[in-house]
């Protein structure tokens, strides 16, 4: 018996492997399903990141589904050629940068000395043995006055640790993100870091 006729073709539902530049594509071609996917993929950790920059659960939700929306929106404009988060995640920044700059007209400066931080990496994590109760709880104090100390830093320099030490963006990558000269992306990035170890210096030592 021959097999019946194939009725309509129907687009593919997205693989949890496929790239993300391969579902802007087919979003582009009218998938819907794949640019579902890529909210799917990248909601958390884009609410997570705008919540860290505002502070503001609530702001944080809001911020993401206009950020989203101006993606769709937008999406013919992305460039193939750089990652998909890097584009994300500067339109994530302006809605941020936006909204704050809305609520806190009031402008802040750090102290300290320019200077060129181009050989620091991101920082790596302990191995080894299982913490112990004693060891998570020192964890989560530290955690909760990092994050805290993060939250004091003005704007436009919490946004830049954000970026480099929660997404582990590259200089390049944020300068293209925020459009800072990368000079200045490497400048603010030194001079967060030592207010950070100013306020933290007990315990951070060399991690951030």
């Amino acid at each position: 018996m021959r097999p019946a006729p194939a009725g309509p073709a129907r687009a593919l539902a997205p693989r949890t492997g496929d790239a993300d530049e391969a579902l802007v594509g087919r979003a582009l071609g009218g998938d819907r399903e794949a640019f579902e996917a890529l909210v799917r993929r990248h909601q958390r950790a884009l609410v997570s990141h705008l919540y860290r920059i505002t502070g503001q659960r609530e702001a944080a939700l809001d911020l993401a589904q206009e950020v989203f929306l101006k993606v769709y929106v937008s999406l013919s404009s992305y460039d193939s050629r750089f990652r998909f988060t890097t584009w994300l995640y500067r339109i994530a920044s302006n809605c941020a940068i936006d909204l704050l700059r809305r609520k806190e007209p009031r402008t802040c400066h750090l102290p300290g000395e320019a200077a060129d931080d181009s050989t620091d990496a991101a920082p790596g994590s302990l191995a080894g043995h299982e913490p112990t109760p004693h060891e998570m709880l020192s964890a989560r104090e530290l955690q909760a006055r990092l994050e805290a100390a993060i939250r004091r830093l003005p704007t436009e320099y919490r946004q830049l640790i954000l970026l480099r030490h929660r997404q582990h963006c590259r200089y390049d990558e944020i300068a293209r993100i925020t459009n800072l000269p990368l000079g200045t992306v490497k400048n603010r990035i030194f001079r967060a870091r030592e207010v950070l170890r100013r306020d933290l210096g007990d315990v951070l030592e060399k991690e951030i």
